[in-house]
């Protein structure tokens, strides 16, 4: 833990507690209590991250129940290929970083894409022809990975990073727009509220908390942050969002309290957090076995109770080598010879060398790591777990040589990774033998770059930065 923290601190949660940082705390609820009016405000421009970061309030699609005209493109790309069916793509929605989706009444079903340019609405109740419905124009806006939603109260979560609107990581303002999305076709911004992190918000015990984390350092940081950690957020009353000061899932990378990436939830409940310093795993409810406090106690959202995880290596690491955790799943089922619940798929985010020495799908051994050793684990006496096998679609039939390649997010069903890895697209990777992952289809589009894929029945949507959305059917259950 951070020797600079000079109130007590729990094994888990400790009190940020330097002056810098209760200052910027202070700041920041001086200036939300000012800007208290924004959920008021029907229509106020994007901010350009200067003022208010209230956003577009009122969206400027047609604004009517009725969906407007077909926008796809059925044009195929040029690429490559195999055990796909090209459907179509949606070119306006360039800058794409994430897709959710929520059902209504009467069988509609409505995809939300948020990019760059803030956010957008489809009608996808026919997967096959999606029909826009409205926007909230934010140019400029960044990033919004992973975006969650709440599909009781038709809420869409927007994680403001410090660098939108033409901001720095050091010194902008990072925070999450609160988006009612109960009428699709005319969206409005509820709340706006600062937070100390902003790369990813995730929805914790049903959307009655946020999980904000990311990204690198700020200047307001205790200097002996390497990033910015977990802030958990009140949204029991998403009108009047509440930050606590305390915040999570601190010394994750052998005792440094580091850059934690995105949170994903697994179907037991544990929110894994990836980052720097690999993954580790809380109990946000219930009474459960705490490894580090080494006692039963009650779990909640603002602290939660250790259970497993830790740090891994790529094949040619000798060492962790700065490669950030970036995502994870964990399956419930028994894979291969793994129990159930044992084997975690990992991403490795990577920017500066190719997916031959970076960048790739990890599957790791989780079974061993539930005494407490991700978060006892120092640069002296590390703790790492063990590697099943990896996969990289470096020189794999699909690959594009230069192209841009780093394993993103995916999604898992059936024994199958739907894998996107930017410029190389997205790669189908049967992973039901963990220690042999098997590429049986891709989709590559030349000048795409792949962020994270989206099942929708038997179709899937791309979430794609420089394409917008991309349309396309997996063949490979009914080819073989």
């Amino acid at each position: 833990m951070a020797a600079t923290f000079g109130l007590a601190m729990s094994p888990v949660v400790a009190v940020a507690c330097t002056d810098h940082y209760k200052e910027e705390m202070a700041m920041a609820a001086a200036r939300q209590a000012a800007n208290a009016s924004g959920a008021k405000v029907k229509a106020a421009k994007a901010d350009n991250g200067k003022s208010n970061g209230k956003g577009n309030g009122k969206g400027n699609g047609h604004g009517n129940a009725t969906p407007g005209a077909s926008t796809l493109v059925t044009t195929p790309p040029t690429g490559a290929s195999k055990n796909v069916e090209f459907i179509g793509q949606l070119p306006e929605a360039v800058g794409a970083t994430a897709i959710n989706f929520i059902d209504y009444p009467g069988k509609q079903k409505v995809m939300f894409v948020t990019g760059r340019f803030g956010l957008k609405s489809y009608d996808v109740s026919d997967p096959e022809h999606p029909l826009p419905l409205d926007s909230i124009d934010m140019p400029g806006f960044w990033q919004n990975e992973d975006m969650d939603v709440d599909p009781k109260r038709k809420l869409v979560f927007m994680a403001r990073d410090p660098r939108a609107f033409g901001q720095n990581q050091a010194t902008g303002e990072s925070g999450v727009y609160i988006v009612d999305a109960n009428k699709p076709h005319d969206l409005k911004v509820l709340s706006y509220t600062e937070v100390p992190a902003g790369h990813t918000t995730t929805c914790i015990n049903d959307c009655e908390f946020l999980w904000s984390g990311g990204p690198r350092p700020a200047d307001w940081q205790p200097s002996d942050w390497a990033g910015r950690p977990i802030f958990a957020v009140d949204i029991r009353n998403a009108k009047k969002p509440k930050v606590y000061g305390q915040p999570l899932d601190l010394g994750r990378n052998d005792g440094v309290t580091d850059y934690a990436h995105d949170v994903q939830i697994d179907e037991a409940g544990v929110a894994w957090v990836s980052g720097a310093g690999g993954i580790r795993g809380y109990w946000t409810k219930g009474r459960h076995w705490d490894p580090v406090a080494n006692k039963y106690r009650v779990a909640s959202a603002t602290d939660p109770v250790p259970y497993a995880g830790g740090k891994f290596y790529q094949s040619n690491q000798q060492t962790w080598g700065g490669s950030l955790a970036h995502n994870m799943a964990r399956p419930l089922e028994a894979l291969g010879d793994y129990d159930a619940g044992q084997v975690a798929l990992v991403t490795i985010e990577n920017f500066t060398s190719s997916c031959a020495t970076d960048g790739r799908l990890l599957i790791v051994d989780l079974a061993d790591s539930e005494n407490g050793q991700a978060w006892s684990s120092t640069e002296a006496n590390p703790y790492r777990l063990p590697t099943i096998a990896e996969w990289t679609p470096d020189g794999k039939p699909g690959s594009l040589p230069g192209a841009g390649c780093s394993a993103h997010y995916f999604q898992y069903r059936d024994g199958v990774l739907a894998q996107s890895f930017y410029g190389q697209g997205t790669h189908f990777i049967d992973v039901s033998d963990p220690e042999n992952p098997t590429q049986i289809a891709y989709y590559r589009a030349d000048g795409g770059s792949h962020w994270a894929p989206y099942w929708v029945g038997d179709v899937m949507y791309i979430a794609d930065g420089s394409r917008g959305v991309d349309i396309i059917r997996p063949t490979y259950a009914t080819n073989g």
